[in-house]
């Protein structure tokens, strides 16, 4: 007889994904995952096999949550470039608001674990490309309305602009001078022309 979980496995999943976000795979231990997640030993590799399956569960997970926020917040404005603006200043707050920066955990991941271990960087580059597609289609529904360029070529803009996300996102994390990040988001959003 197949005996039922007796705890909710999202939230089991989400609670190992907010600790792995804040502190890393390397520094997170079996015993903080199980004191986080409210579970033993035994049922988190029953639920999600070992750390690093759990790792990827999680690292999955965030990548689905955070394609759907950033896909809201590119169409949360008829203009495309607003759109972009809005989501730049976005990261940039969220890095200067009063908690720890915890930055990206897809870029996280992609400086941490991608350089030795092939599923996170596969798993990271795929996390890129679907941002870049969502950036270009961004960028074609502006080339239609007739905001940006015609000409503009949609796909190199969108991978310069994931690839100056990725490089804002990890610089974020030492929090430097707040002019410093505004003056560079601007020239970054001036590609759009």
């Amino acid at each position: 007889m197949v005996r039922l979980r007796e705890f909710d496995e999202e939230k089991a999943l989400d609670a190992a994904m907010q600790l792995f976000w804040e502190k890393g795979y390397e520094a997170t231990s079996l015993s903080d995952l199980t004191a986080k997640m409210g579970i033993s030993r035994p049922s988190l590799y029953a639920a999600y096999g070992d750390k690093k399956e759990l790792f990827e569960s999680a690292l999955r997970k965030y990548a689905r949550s955070h394609a759907a926020y950033v896909r809201a917040r590119l169409q949360s404005s008829s203009s495309v470039k607003e759109s972009f603006r809005s989501y730049f200043d976005g990261v940039v707050e969220e890095a200067y608001e009063g908690g720890k920066n915890r930055g990206c955990f897809c870029i996280n991941t992609m400086v941490e674990l991608a350089p030795h271990e092939e599923i996170f960087a596969i798993l990271t580059r795929e996390h890129q490309m679907y941002l870049s597609v969502l950036f270009q289609e961004t960028i074609e529904r502006g080339k239609q309305s007739g905001e940006l360029d015609a000409a503009a070529d949609a796909k190199a803009l969108a991978q310069t602009l994931v690839i100056s996300l990725i490089g804002l996102t990890v610089l974020l994390k030492s929090r430097p001078e707040r002019a410093f990040v505004d003056n560079s988001v601007t020239v970054m959003l001036s590609l759009l022309g």
